[in-house]
Formats: C-alpha cells, sequence, structure tokens
C-alpha cells in the first residue's frame, strides 16, 4: 500500500485528490497538510510513504518544504503537482530532493501513474512540464530569478504570496533585519524596487499564478 500525504493550502484541491486516490486499491491517504510547515510536521508524525505537494502555499511554501523534507526523512519521496511552468523554480525544486513533477492539468490515470512510478524509486515528469525545461535549453530568454540564491528565491516566494518582512522573519527564524537584507539584496539582483515590482516581474515569468488577498 501506498500512504500518500498531501499538501495543498485549498481544501477542495486536497478533499478532491483524495477522493480520487482513495478510489485506487494500491494508495491510501496518510494525510492532508494545509501548508509547507503543516507538511513537514504530518511527514514526521504519519511517516508517508510519498509526499504530493503543492509549490505555492503560504508560509515556508513548497521549495522549503520539499527541501526540509527531503534532507531528514530519505525514506519519503515528493512528488511536485504544480501549475507554475518557470523553468528555475521547477530546478530548483529537483535540486531540493523533488523526484517529480505532475501538471495540475492531469487526470486521475496519470497522477496514479507519476504516484505508483515515483514510489518504485523511478522519476515522474509531466508531458507539458518536460517540454518547458528542454526548451529553457534554446532560449536564449533566461528567467532572471535563476540569478537568485535558494534562501532569496524563498523569500521572494513569500513576498508575491503576500507575506510581510515580520511574518517572514517568525516562519524561517531569522531577525527583520537579516530578512531585508536578503529583500533588498534580490530587488538589486533583479531590478525591481518594491514588492510591487516584484510581484509584476514575477507575474511576467510564470513564477506565480496570481495571489489571494486572504493570504497577506
Amino acid at each position: 500500500m501506498i500512504n500518500v500525504l498531501i499538501a495543498d493550502d485549498h481544501h477542495l484541491v486536497r478533499s478532491s485528490i483524495a477522493h480520487l486516490l482513495n478510489e485506487e486499491r494500491d494508495i491510501s491517504i496518510a494525510g492532508e497538510a494545509v501548508d509547507g510547515e503543516n507538511a513537514v510536521t504530518l511527514c514526521r508524525q504519519v511517516k508517508p510513504d510519498l509526499v504530493l505537494m503543492d509549490i505555492r502555499m503560504p508560509g515556508i511554501g513548497g521549495l522549503e518544504a520539499t527541501r526540509r523534507i527531503c534532507r531528514s526523512m530519505k525514506n519519503v519521496r515528493v512528488l511536485i503537482l504544480t501549475a507554475y511552468m518557470e523553468d528555475s523554480i521547477l530546478r530548483r525544486m529537483l535540486e531540493a530532493g523533488a523526484s517529480g513533477f505532475l501538471s495540475k492539468s492531469a487526470n486521475i490515470e496519470e497522477m496514479t501513474k507519476a504516484i505508483r512510478q515515483v514510489y518504485s524509486g523511478g522519476r515522474y515528469v509531466s508531458q507539458e512540464i518536460a517540454q518547458r525545461l528542454a526548451l529553457a535549453h534554446f532560449t536564449e530568454e533566461r528567467s532572471p530569478f535563476r540569478q537568485l540564491s535558494p534562501r532569496e528565491l524563498q523569500i521572494a516566494l513569500m513576498i508575491v504570496n503576500c507575506q510581510r518582512v515580520q511574518d517572514i522573519s517568525e516562519r524561517l527564524h531569522l531577525s527583520p533585519k537579516t530578512v531585508n537584507t536578503y529583500r533588498y539584496r534580490l530587488f538589486d539582483k533583479l531590478a525591481v524596487t518594491s514588492d510591487v515590482e516584484l510581484t509584476h516581474l514575477a507575474l511576467r515569468h510564470g513564477l506565480v499564478e496570481g495571489f489571494d488577498a486572504r493570504e497577506g
């Protein structure tokens, strides 16, 4: 039996996936996480075989959650479920330890195929994401977000998800001064001067689909 933890901040998404996967004889739902921190905590508690991880969630987000899980729980595999097509984010997720990517447009047949393949020790990348990664090698236009360090990218994602400096400070256990140092450093690298400009740049490069006022 493959025990799967679903990590997504949208209740409807989690419950829909759980309902569909529960129909499979060899898959069971180990739990549901509402954000990155919750995903890490539940992994330690329920010890799933695989985490179906969204990238864009409140708090530390899917990137840092994946990094923490893969670093401290070697037997847990992470399969990313995402609508993101920004190649620098996808590459960072691989570096963090993800075993594959599944597009949110995938049907249940592809999802179960991906889960079984990753659980068996393989990797899975859905076709449209694979094409996006392949095309990145042949285009001269490189994402400006590639030049950010892992911490800078993490903070950039938290900013465009409407998290304030104090919130970021508390979640990452950094001082507000240190967060602002990273913030202005990434502003300089990306040639932006405000959170609004950063968000617009992120939207243009497919780093986010949009954002909700409730996350602020």
